[in-house]
C-alpha cells in the first residue's frame, strides 16, 4: 500500500489550528454576506428610525408652545375624567342624574363636593386621578356643578380666577 492518500493532519498543532479555522472561516464568511446585504439598505438613518419606532412611541407636545389655556366646560371635565366611574356607578360612586344619590352630597353645598374631589373621598383618589397639570381647580368645580345640576341640584357656575391671580 502507498501513503499517497495519507493525512493531511500530521500534528496537534495542525488540529487545533484546522478546528480554529472551520469555525472562524464561515463565521467570517456569514458576516461579510451581512455586510453586503445591509450595505444597500443605508439611507436616511433618522427617518427610517423614526419609521421603525412611531408604532410604539411618538412625542405629542400638545399644549408646550401654545396659547392661553382654554378652560374645559363641566360636561368636557365629566366626560374625560369623571364618567368613568360616576357613569356606571363603579366603586360606590353616585351616577350621573341619580337625584336620590346625590341628594345628600348635594345638601352638603358646594364648597363639601368640591373639597371631596380635590381630596378624594372613600374610593375616588384625589382630582378623581386628574393632573393638575391638566385640569384646574376651576375646572374640576365646573364639573362638580355640572354632576350636581344633572342630579337636580342648582349650584352656581364657579367663578373664572383673574388671569392676572393664575400667573
Amino acid at each position: 500500500m502507498s501513503n499517497e492518500h495519507g493525512n493531511l493532519i500530521k500534528s496537534p498543532k495542525q488540529l487545533i489550528i484546522m478546528v480554529f479555522a472551520s469555525f472562524f472561516v464561515p463565521l467570517i464568511i456569514i458576516l461579510l454576506l451581512m455586510v453586503f446585504v445591509n450595505n444597500g439598505k443605508r439611507g436616511d438613518s433618522t427617518a427610517a428610525t423614526d419609521q421603525l419606532i412611531k408604532p410604539v412611541a411618538q412625542l405629542n407636545f400638545q399644549g408646550a408652545s401654545a396659547g392661553p389655556h382654554e378652560p374645559q366646560t363641566g360636561e368636557q371635565v365629566y366626560k374625560a375624567v369623571c364618567a368613568a366611574c360616576h357613569a356606571t356607578g363603579a366603586a360606590g360612586a353616585p351616577k350621573f342624574g341619580d337625584a336620590a344619590a346625590w341628594a345628600p352630597r348635594i345638601a352638603k353645598g358646594y364648597d363639601s363636593l368640591l373639597t371631596s374631589v380635590l381630596k378624594g373621598k372613600n374610593a375616588m383618589p384625589a382630582r378623581g386621578g386628574s393632573n393638575p397639570a391638566d385640569i384646574s381647580d376651576y375646572e374640576l368645580g365646573r364639573a362638580v356643578v355640572y354632576m350636581a345640576n344633572a342630579s337636580g341640584g342648582k349650584l352656581p357656575e364657579p367663578k373664572a380666577p383673574d388671569a392676572a391671580a393664575a400667573k
